[in-house]
């Protein structure tokens, strides 16, 4: 099971990868301001407790956190600390946090963080080669226990072989949704995979974007099929994400 965990919203662009936030996409149709960091009323989510005392979000669950911003956006500096000792003492959820800004990782870290905790997956995300070189090398050298590349949107060919190897638990690609979506070439996917098999790396094909394009042919592919559509690919590799 799982849960979406959006303690604050707001960002800011910052790569090739942003040019088509689908947060700025949603915003603007609501005449908000998406650079505007600002903590939601669910900051609070992973600690709040029902009427009996136990706690909303059964044990067990994975916490998607921070899907309508960046966990480490400056923005945010200052609830940061009070997130991580919401995440350290939730213990028993699994928190899934993917991140433009690994770079920016250390900022406001727990004194208690070490090695990592057990329960924190960190995915970076890197869209073409100028990002996958700049910042997976930053990645691997943090103390993270749990390191994932997330290749989306992706916008050109990547060569992650140098990369590759025990320390990197998945790595998943997908296109660029929305009506301004970018194509999103089937073989650079194929590619990833291929690389990620040759270094025994598991692989996830988690989105066809809205423009695929594969043998010479261009695919429009609506939203609430991008997901499905990747998964009847077939393509993954020792991952088994239904979802």
């Amino acid at each position: 099971m799982s849960v979406t965990w959006n303690l604050w919203h707001g960002c800011q662009k910052i790569s090739q990868g942003c040019k088509n936030c689908y947060v700025y996409r949603q915003d603007e149709k609501h005449g908000k301001d998406s650079s505007v960091v600002t903590k939601t009323a669910n900051f609070n989510l992973p600690i709040k407790r029902k009427r009996d005392k136990s706690y909303k979000i059964p044990s067990g669950e994975i916490v998607y956190t921070c899907f309508t911003s960046d966990f480490f956006v400056e923005g945010a500096d200052k609830w940061r600390k009070e997130a991580w000792e919401m995440i350290k003492t939730r213990s028993d959820l699994i928190f899934f946090i993917i991140t433009k800004r690994i770079d920016r990782f250390t900022v406001e870290l727990p004194e208690d963080w070490n090695d990592g905790y057990d329960n924190v997956v960190i995915a970076s995300t890197v869209e073409n080669q100028e990002m996958a070189d700049y910042r997976i090398p930053i990645l691997k050298k943090l103390p993270i226990k749990h390191k994932l590349i997330t290749c989306a949107p992706l916008l050109e060919e990547i060569n992650l072989t140098l990369y590759l190897d025990n320390t990197i638990e998945e790595v998943s690609a997908g296109g660029e949704s929305g009506n301004e979506a970018r194509e999103c070439n089937y073989n650079w996917i194929l590619n990833i995979r291929n690389q990620c098999i040759e270094k025994d790396i598991p692989f996830w094909f988690h989105q066809t974007g809205a423009r695929l394009r594969k043998d010479g042919k261009l695919y429009r592919i609506k939203r609430p099929y991008q997901h499905s559509q990747a998964r009847k690919a077939n393509i993954n590799y020792k991952t088994n994400h239904n979802f």
